[in-house]
This record gives structure tokens, C-alpha cells and sequence, in this order.
């Protein structure tokens, strides 16, 4: 079969903004798509509309409590999003995520542009479209946290770093050279950027890649032509003026917290749930690289066999080293290597540039039919556990497409049109994704926050519409979603306090574990409130199923618009 000609589409700048391209089709669905989700996300989201209310963009809080786990940056940017897209007493968590969509895109840009120089034009572009498309980072694309982003500030950097590094194997770095200005001006904003998002992580993919790349080489000299006299100013420049004023503002609590506690908990792996056995990430990574997946055993076996080429040596180690890392740290989570990605999209492109050998034809086309049926098997589940008759058409797209990913890039990568299979497997692939998105959406007992904030607004019970007083209280289900639905004065209580705030005119929300406790309560308070609907639902975080009864107060009235004719 011959390969489609891409190179009059992707010649010059073209080729990274078209992969930019990909990435914003791919991770568009799921921010437009999902609702606010638990937990993390939500109080990324909650944080930042705190800053936007209170005007206080150095100390980090969620409701009254103190956040402070991760540096600032993210919650800058969504400040901004939102600032120029909406309004914060909207609630709508879009305008949250614009940033890790942004973040995304900046992603496939920079691994294109790496690999335009790398490997040539054809090459960059596929390996920055296949990053783009795939599903860890299509879909924290769509989700209001760090992840995205940081991969879109490792990935500058590590772009810059790699034109310096391929530069310096063919003559020595010149000091001041303004060819290679912007090469090291990425590298500085890059890294800046991740420290400012997320602190050492950006650290621990450049750190150890540079220190590999030397020991390997057996030269050290280049380092010295990196641009540190300006480089160093500048990365203190993006993070040293918010270091100051965080730890005046919280008297050097932010660090206590940030680095000994959260972070040190991570690494010795104290008082985390998220555990995960050594291997882990290469195990759930052909899920995670879907549909990039058929290309994975190319990717390996190029990384080996080619590892003297300069290019590839780079790409090996930004990727071993800080893989490693993260397969030996205890806590572990889906997307801790995302910013290795990048590395593996380029030896997939790397690989198509050559011949692919039989073994690894036939395991990429395995591991993607692995993959799809994963993907399908996940979809089925959801759509049976918590699924509704509208979630049907979605899941079966997902189904559909995934299976065509797998099936049809597979053949052809069988057929030796590699090209071909990997351009066909990421258009349905990125179908795939956003119908799980769609999927996902239809899933009405996951979605607990929303409908319970439906139930305010229909019964004239939510504070903004000014017609009942607030906070809204609510027992047990103390998710951060529903705080972001609701604001930041959302009373988390007991049954007691919920009976409390029917005495003071405000409305409750009592689970039903705590409904003897909350009669009780009513009881002694001669307050008993009117029961005006309930939301079932399934939580997925805590893994609890839950009803929720929603009370008014004995004079609250009833909104307009449900008033009975006359």
C-alpha cells in the first residue's frame, strides 16, 4: 500500500501546528463533556475561584482550609481562563480546564518541532500526533489539574534541550550564538514553567536525562553552553517572586506542607492509598499510549538497536532514567509518567522512518487489540454498573471505534504500511476517546454534585438565586465537587449541624446513614423541615453508593416557576 504524502501539509512550522491541532480535537471533548470530577480536579477548580473572589493570588486555599500541596502556576492560569472566558459565579468548570487543553497542545507542538529536527518533518509531526492523541493525555487535556500542563512545560524544555544536544555533536556550543538563543530560551522557560506548576518533577526528567546523556558520551563540555549566566536569573525570575511572597504569607508553612509532608509522603510512601507494584506503568502503558499503542514494540526495539544514533541515545535517556524513577517511587498514579511521553512518541516516529521488523509488527498489533478490548471492557462495565439508555449510543461508539483502531492500524502495520495504520488508528482512536467522554457524561450516578445542584435551583434552595439564605449544610458526602457547584461557604456537617441550618432558613442535604441522627436532631429543635427530592447515586471516590434527601426550610418559598397556575 503506498503511504499517503504528508510532507507538502507538514513542511516548516505546519507539521507541530497541525499536531497542536490533533491534541485540541482530542482533548476538546472531555473538557466540554465531563462533569466537575472528584477529587482533585474539583479542588484545583475551587482553589483557583477562591483566588478570583478574595483577590489573593499567593495563598492557596480550599474553603478555609490551607492547599498547599503544589506550587502556584496552574492556578494562575486557570485564573486567567476564566478571568477572559467566563465568571467565576458561574460555576461551570470549562473555563478550568482551558489550561491543561492549552498544555496539551503545547505538548504535541514542542514533540513535533523536537522531531522535525530529529528525524525530519514527517516524523515530528506523527510522533507530535501521536502524543496528542493519546489517551493519558487527551484526557487530562479535559481535566482542571497540573498534568497536562507539566507535560507541555517538560516537553518545551526537553525540546530545546535536544536541538542544543543534537547541535553540540557536530561542533561545540557557541557562547552567544543567536542561532541557538531560542533553543536554550525554550530549555529555561520550560523548566521554569514545570517548577512553577509542580515543583521538582520537571526537575527529575531534565536532572537525570542530562546526567545519562554525559556519563554515556563521556563529555560534559556543552553543559557549560546551556545559557546558565541568563538561564539561572530566568528561572528565578518565573518562580522566585511568588516563593517569597508564599512563604511570608503563610510564615514558611507552604514548604512544611509541600515538601515534607506531601511530597515526602510520595517518595517513602506514608499515609498514601495510592500504591502500585514495580512495573506498574509498563504494565497499564499500552492503555495509556492508546492508540498509539501498535507502534509501542517498534519504539523499544528502535530505542535498543539504534541507540548509538545521537537522536535516539537523547530520547533513551529522557525516558529511562525518569522512568525508573517513577516505577521505584511507592506511590504511583496513572499519570506520573506523563512527561516521558513525549520521549516515547519520538521513538515511535523514529521507528517508522525504517522498516519494522516481523516481531514487532505482530506484538503492536497484539497489544492494541489488548488495549481495545481493555477500553471496551471498561466502557461495557460503566455502561452496565451505571449507565442509562442515552449512554448507549455513546458506548457503542466508543466500542466501535476503539475496535477499528486496534483491528484496521494492526492490519496495515501487519501489511508494512505503517504510515497508514498509525494515521487511521489515531482517527478513530480519537473518536473513541471523546464517545467515552460522551459516555462518561451519560453516566447520571456518577454526576452526584450536578444533579444535587439541579434539585437547589428547581426548588429555589440555591444561594445564588437569592431566594433561600445559604450555605447549603450536607452530611457525609463531603466531595469537592459539590463545594465547587455550590461556593465556598458550603457547610460540610454532621446531622446535627444540618438540623441547625433548617432552624436558621437554610436548606440541608442529609445522606441517608444519617437520617436517624438528623430526626433525632429535628426533633429537639421542633424544626423538621420539607423533604423536596432525592438524588441516588454512586460515589465513585469513596466507592459508596448514596442517597441523598434534600430538605427546605419550613418557610422557604417556592421558586416562580413551579408555582401552580391560578
Amino acid at each position: 500500500m503506498t503511504r499517503p504524502n504528508l510532507d507538502r501539509h507538514i513542511a516548516g512550522w505546519r507539521g507541530p501546528l497541525l499536531a497542536a491541532l490533533v491534541a485540541l480535537i482530542a482533548g476538546l471533548p472531555g473538557l466540554l463533556l465531563l462533569p466537575p470530577l472528584d477529587r482533585d480536579e474539583s479542588r484545583y477548580a475551587q482553589a483557583t475561584s477562591q483566588m478570583l473572589e478574595s483577590g489573593d493570588y499567593v495563598d492557596i486555599r480550599f474553603q478555609d482550609d490551607p492547599r498547599w500541596k503544589k506550587p502556584v502556576g496552574i492556578y494562575w492560569m486557570q485564573a486567567a481562563a476564566v478571568g477572559l472566558t467566563s465568571k467565576v459565579e458561574n460555576r461551570d468548570i470549562a473555563p478550568y480546564r482551558i489550561p491543561s487543553l492549552i498544555g496539551a497542545m503545547l505538548a504535541a507542538w514542542a514533540c513535533a518541532w523536537a522531531g522535525a529536527a530529529l528525524f525530519g518533518a514527517r516524523a515530528g509531526f506523527l510522533g507530535g500526533a501521536m502524543l496528542g492523541a493519546t489517551f493519558l493525555l487527551s484526557s487530562e487535556a479535559g481535566i482542571a489539574k497540573t498534568d497536562a500542563m507539566l507535560c507541555g512545560s517538560v516537553t518545551l524544555a526537553m525540546a530545546g534541550l535536544a536541538r542544543l544536544y543534537m547541535a553540540s555533536r557536530v561542533a561545540p556550543l557557541i557562547k552567544g550564538d543567536p542561532t541557538q538563543r531560542p533553543w536554550k530560551l525554550m530549555f529555561w522557560i520550560g523548566l521554569g514553567l514545570s517548577i512553577l506548576i509542580k515543583g521538582p518533577i520537571g526537575l527529575l526528567v531534565v536532572v537525570p536525562a542530562l546526567i545519562m546523556l554525559c556519563l554515556w558520551d563521556r563529555q560534559w563540555a556543552w553543559l557549560k553552553r546551556l545559557g546558565w549566566g541568563w538561564g539561572l536569573p530566568l528561572l528565578i525570575l518565573i518562580v522566585g517572586p511568588w516563593a517569597i511572597a508564599v512563604t511570608i504569607a503563610t510564615d514558611g508553612g507552604f514548604w512544611r506542607e509541600a515538601l515534607g509532608n506531601d511530597l515526602g509522603n510520595k517518595v517513602t510512601g506514608a499515609d498514601e492509598s495510592h500504591g502500585g507494584f514495580i512495573g506498574m506503568y509498563a504494565v497499564i502503558s499500552p492503555l495509556l499510549l492508546f492508540p498509539a499503542t501498535l507502534m509501542l514494540p517498534a519504539a523499544l526495539s528502535t530505542g535498543w538497536s539504534r541507540r548509538a544514533e545521537p537522536a535516539i541515545r537523547f530520547l533513551v535517556c529522557w525516558l529511562v532514567p525518569c522512568w525508573l524513577i517513577f516505577e521505584l517511587a511507592p506511590t504511583k498514579l496513572a499519570h506520573y509518567t506523563l512527561p516521558t511521553f513525549g520521549a516515547i512518541a519520538l521513538l515511535m516516529a523514529a521507528a517508522l522512518t525504517q522498516p519494522i521488523g516481523r516481531i514487532s509488527r505482530w506484538a503492536g498489533a497484539g497489544l492494541a487489540v489488548f488495549a481495545a478490548v481493555l477500553i471496551s471492557g471498561i466502557t461495557v462495565y460503566g455502561l452496565t454498573a451505571f449507565g442509562t439508555s442515552t449512554a448507549q449510543t455513546w458506548a457503542t461508539i466508543t466500542v466501535v471505534c476503539a475496535a477499528m483502531a486496534a483491528l484496521i492500524g494492526g492490519f496495515l502495520l501487519l501489511n508494512r504500511a505503517a504510515v497508514t495504520g498509525v494515521l487511521i488508528a489515531l482517527g478513530f482512536g480519537i473518536v473513541a476517546h471523546a464517545a467515552l467522554a460522551g459516555t462518561i457524561r451519560q453516566l447520571r450516578p456518577l454526576s452526584i454534585a450536578p444533579r444535587l445542584e439541579k434539585m437547589l435551583e428547581k426548588n429555589g434552595l440555591s444561594p445564588r438565586q437569592g431566594l433561600t439564605p445559604g450555605p447549603v449544610a450536607i452530611t457525609t458526602f463531603h466531595e469537592p465537587s459539590f463545594v465547587f457547584v455550590t461556593g465556598r461557604d458550603t457547610q460540610l456537617t454532621d446531622a446535627a449541624g444540618a438540623a441547625q441550618a433548617l432552624v436558621e432558613g437554610r436548606p440541608a442535604i442529609v445522606e441517608a446513614g444519617d437520617d436517624e441522627a438528623f430526626r433525632q436532631a429535628t426533633a429537639a429543635t421542633g424544626v423538621p423541615g420539607r423533604a423536596v427530592g432525592v438524588v441516588t447515586g454512586h460515589n465513585y471516590s469513596s466507592g459508596d453508593d448514596v442517597r441523598l434527601t434534600v430538605y427546605a426550610p419550613p418557610d422557604a418559598s417556592t421558586p416562580p416557576e413551579t408555582e401552580p397556575r391560578r
